[in-house]
C-alpha cells in the first residue's frame, strides 16, 4: 500500500477517535447549573493539562517559535470573541446565544489544536512506520479526552450526544488533511510545529481564563471550581505521562 495513503488512514483513525469522547454522555442527562459548573471546571482542567504538555513539547523544539505561537493563539481567540460582538448572536444547532458562542469557540480552539497533532502524525511516519504507528496510537488515545472536553461544553447546554460526537470528529479533521503533507515535506513542517503547538496552547489557555472558569465560578463555589479543575488537570497530565512512558 502507498505509504502516503497509510499516513492518511492512520490520521483519519485518530480523528474518528475524538468522537468516542462523547459516548459517556449517552448514559446520563447533564442538566442544571451545578452540573454545568462542574462541566466547565472539568473542561478547563483538561484544556490546561493539554496546554502544559504542548508548551513543554514546543519549548523542547524551539522556545522563540512556541512563544510566537502562544501569542498568536491568544490573539486568535480574542479576535473571535470581539467578532461575535459585531456579527450578533450566533446559533449552532440547538444552541443559541452565549451557549452557541462558547461551543463555537471551543470547536475553533480544538480544531487549531488538532492541526498540530496532524503535523505530528505525518512527521512521525517520516521516521519510519513503527514510530508512526506508535505516535498514531498515542494521539488517538489523546483525542478521546479532547472529545470529552468538547462534549462537556456542548451537552450540558442542550446539544445532543450525537451532535457533540460529530463536532468532536470535525475538530480533528485537520489531522488527516495535514498529516500527508507533513509526511511528504517532513523537514519544513517540523520547523513550524513549535508554532502550532504554542498556538493551540495559547488558544486553550485564553478560552479557559476568559470563558470557562468565569462561568464555572458563577455556578459553583470558588473552592469547588478549584477542586474540579485541579482534578481534571492532574488526571490529564497523568494520562499524557502514561502515553509517553
Amino acid at each position: 500500500m502507498n505509504q502516503a495513503l497509510v499516513v492518511f488512514l492512520a490520521a483519519t483513525a485518530t480523528a474518528l477517535a475524538t468522537g468516542i469522547g462523547a459516548l459517556p454522555f449517552a448514559f446520563r442527562r447533564f442538566r442544571g447549573d451545578r452540573l454545568l459548573g462542574i462541566s466547565n471546571a472539568l473542561a478547563a482542567g483538561v484544556m490546561l493539562g493539554a496546554s502544559a504538555s504542548l508548551l513543554v513539547e514546543g519549548a523542547d523544539r524551539s522556545i522563540p517559535r512556541v512563544v510566537v505561537g502562544l501569542v498568536a493563539g491568544v490573539a486568535f481567540v480574542f479576535a473571535m470573541q470581539r467578532s461575535f460582538r459585531h456579527v450578533g448572536t450566533p446559533e449552532l444547532g440547538q444552541l443559541v446565544g452565549g451557549d452557541a458562542r462558547k461551543a463555537i469557540l471551543i470547536i475553533a480552539v480544538m480544531t487549531a489544536h488538532s492541526a498540530a497533532e496532524g503535523v505530528g502524525v505525518g512527521a512521525s511516519f517520516g521516521g519510519g512506520a513503527e514510530l508512526g504507528l506508535a505516535i498514531t496510537i498515542a494521539i488517538a488515545l489523546h483525542n478521546i479526552p479532547e472529545g470529552v472536553t468538547i462534549s462537556l461544553v456542548m451537552v450540558p447546554r442542550g446539544a445532543t450526544v450525537r451532535s457533540a460526537a460529530l463536532w468532536s470528529i470535525f475538530t480533528s479533521l485537520p489531522q488527516p488533511l495535514l498529516a500527508v503533507p507533513a509526511y511528504l515535506f517532513v523537514e519544513k513542517f517540523t520547523a513550524i510545529l513549535p508554532v502550532g503547538l504554542g498556538f493551540a496552547a495559547g488558544a486553550m489557555v485564553w478560552m479557559v481564563w476568559r470563558e470557562l472558569l468565569p462561568e464555572a465560578i458563577d455556578q459553583l463555589r470558588r473552592r469547588s471550581v478549584v477542586g474540579w479543575t485541579t482534578l481534571a488537570f492532574t488526571a490529564m497530565l497523568a494520562f499524557q505521562t502514561w502515553l509517553l512512558a
